[in-house]
């Protein structure tokens, strides 16, 4: 059996905010729409640019963000990290 357009939650922590958001998703979606919904949801502002912010998974940035979770590898509850491209100096 394939679970092809089957919905399962994942996680997501957005680093501005220090908030994590639970995203349902289907191994169809890319890292890039994921990226847009959790800064969506977590900044709550309509003028987020999602270029500015980048997406790791397992530690490691994903580079291709046309890639789909399936590709990934990503399950139910993975977790995902959105931080900004740029480092923030620290005052």
């Amino acid at each position: 059996m394939t679970a092809v357009g089957e919905r399962f939650a994942v996680r997501v922590m957005v680093t501005d905010v220090w908030d994590q958001v639970f995203l349902a998703v289907e191994p169809t979606t890319t890292v890039a729409e994921l990226k847009r919904q959790a800064l969506t949801q977590a900044l709550k502002r309509a003028q987020v640019r999602p270029e500015d912010y980048v997406v790791k998974f397992r530690g490691a940035q994903v580079l291709d963000e046309t890639t789909t979770l399936a590709a990934l590898g990503a399950v139910p509850n993975s977790p995902f990290i959105v931080l900004p491209a740029r480092r923030h100096p620290v005052r």
